[in-house]
């Protein structure tokens, strides 16, 4: 193989090599999903957790996490990337930051998310926009919604045209809250639609049928009460049957109905029919609800009913379960900061000792590729040493057949024509060629175009005619040759110093010196005594 190609070869062998480790120090097991994701998962499953037992701050803080681990590259996992946002974004409107949540869903938005995950941002966006009094945007946003739960729900079965009630639901919820009772109407008409698609399918639940019945008839009941018809609203609720009001939040939606309708008896009663216990509560969040949603609401009821007995009872249980929740309060929150503090303080460590390892890896990964080049580099260099050594060689024994014929010629043929007599300049010339066999003459470092005039006993003017007619040269050009010529003759038979070499044949510069060898024999002096050695 040639010696270019088997250079190319290492080279690209090598190159080869190290992209190899790269690969090595960075890839992921086969099939295995990326670090970044499975610590995205992990945040996003503690966040979960912690919500449900309702440690709202804890959660927030792992939504987060989450959210902001898959929003650099949310393609790993579209579903992940939303649905995390998207909790993030309620638990800041949940706490008042209705701006900051509207910002991480405008983000997530402009992204290519499920349809699924669309229509509960553009929900709860809807809400946002509501609350900000942005009615005219908040209409768009739950149009929009609506329209991304069509394309995910294909309505084919039960559960599609389930949730598209419970969306519509949701809709008319949120319009009612803020008393848009026009855009609430159209939503209702729209559950009732839906609601109807649903009750003709085969798998359809009964036990749901029932329930949104009720459902549907309380909301009835109380967008008619809310836009003053009053006796329509009572004939409407007073029409549903009891056994259509049986799940917590029927039971919750017609007790603050009854009270807006002025029915406060039958609204305490309601009120008395859920859990009104705080032993029953599990924690300090789920008893601040219920002291706001039950207990509050039913000791208003009953007073204003006119039973003073049973709305102080409630007030007794209700001062107990403040300064109960406020002890518990007071402990979760201690506890929760705690634990965040702990969280950050770990994360910070973390991150330092990953630092560091990702530091190590990139000093190994230099360290091996600085190996790597050096190794190459003396391959490279001592391979083309060893080419110039070739190269050289055969350049010095060229050269020395050269001046071996040169030098026969000179002693065989006169510089004149054989017929004819010698002109004066060659007759010149000869005697400086029999005066330069003297080594004496031209390693003289003072030797010059006087030192050749003086010996010669002739001019300036006819040496140089001389030189220019028979060897088309200069004096110094002529006396350097013979210099050069002698510094080589010892180059290849002693061991002297380069420098002594070239102070013995007259160079009182070793630059010039070498720059002139150079010249003559294309290599330097070093490179010429390893050739002839």
């Amino acid at each position: 193989m040639p010696a270019d190609s088997r250079n190319r070869l290492l080279g690209i062998v090598l190159c080869l090599c190290a992209l190899l480790f790269l690969a090595g120090c960075t890839r992921q097991g086969a099939g295995e999903p990326p670090e970044s994701l499975k610590e995205a998962y992990k945040d996003y499953n503690e966040g979960i957790a912690y919500d449900q037992a309702w440690q709202f701050r804890l959660a927030e803080m792992y939504y987060c996490k989450a959210y902001e681990a898959m929003k650099e590259e949310p393609s790993q996992d579209w579903f992940l990337y939303g649905d995390a946002g998207y909790r993030y974004a309620y638990m800041n409107f949940q706490r008042g930051d209705t701006e900051g949540a509207i910002a991480v869903m405008s983000d997530i938005l402009t992204h290519d998310i499920r349809d699924y995950e669309r229509s509960a941002i553009l929900q709860l966006m809807g809400e946002c926009q509501l609350q900000l009094g942005q009615h005219d945007a908040a209409k768009e946003s739950f149009a929009k919604a609506l329209e991304a739960s069509l394309c995910y729900y294909n309505g084919d079965n039960s559960v599609d045209r389930f949730n598209m009630l419970v969306s519509c639901f949701s809709i008319y919820s949120s319009f009612m809250e803020y008393g848009e009772y026009n855009e609430a109407a159209h939503w209702l008409d729209r559950m009732e639609k839906e609601f109807a698609v649903y009750e003709q399918m085969p798998d359809a639940s009964p036990q749901i049928i029932e329930e949104y019945k009720g459902h549907l008839a309380l909301s009835h009941a109380r967008l008619l009460l809310a836009t003053g018809h009053v006796g329509e609203a009572n004939a409407v609720y007073d029409a549903i049957p009891a056994s259509r009001i049986f799940t917590p939040f029927a039971i919750s939606c017609a007790a603050i109905w009854l009270s807006d309708a002025g029915r406060y008896g039958e609204s305490a009663d309601m009120y008395a029919r859920l859990d009104t216990t705080y032993a029953n509560a599990s924690n300090a969040k789920m008893t601040f609800d219920k002291i706001s949603e039950c207990l509050a609401s039913r000791y208003m009821a009953n007073m204003k009913a006119g039973r003073t007995h049973e709305a102080l009872a409630v007030g007794a249980d209700m001062a107990g379960a403040i300064d109960s929740a406020l002890a518990w309060q007071k402990r979760d929150d201690a506890a929760e900061l705690s634990f965040i503090y702990q969280t950050h303080e770990k994360e910070i460590a973390l991150e330092k000792s990953n630092a560091k390892a990702a530091l190590f890896r990139l000093l190994a990964i230099a360290a091996l590729l600085l190996l790597l080049l050096a190794t190459y580099i003396i391959w490279r260099v001592r391979s083309v040493n060893r080419q110039l050594s070739e190269k050289n060689r055969s350049l010095y024994n060229l050269v020395n057949s050269l001046d071996k014929v040169v030098d026969s010629s000179r002693q065989r043929e006169p510089p004149a024509n054989q017929n004819s007599p010698p002109t004066q300049s060659q007759q010149l010339y000869l005697r400086l060629c029999e005066l330069m066999q003297n080594p004496d003459v031209y390693t003289d470092a003072d030797a010059n175009h006087e030192t050749l005039t003086r010996l010669l006993g002739t001019n300036r003017t006819y040496l140089a005619d001389a030189l220019h007619e028979c060897a088309d040269t200069t004096p110094t050009d002529f006396i350097n040759k013979y210099r050069i010529h002698h510094a080589a003759q010892l180059l290849s038979t002693t061991d002297d110093p380069v420098g002594f070499i070239a102070e013995q044949c007259g160079f009182t510069n070793r630059s010039t010196f070498t720059r002139l060898f150079r010249e003559h024999y294309s290599m330097t002096p070093t490179e010429y005594r390893k050739a002839a050695k």
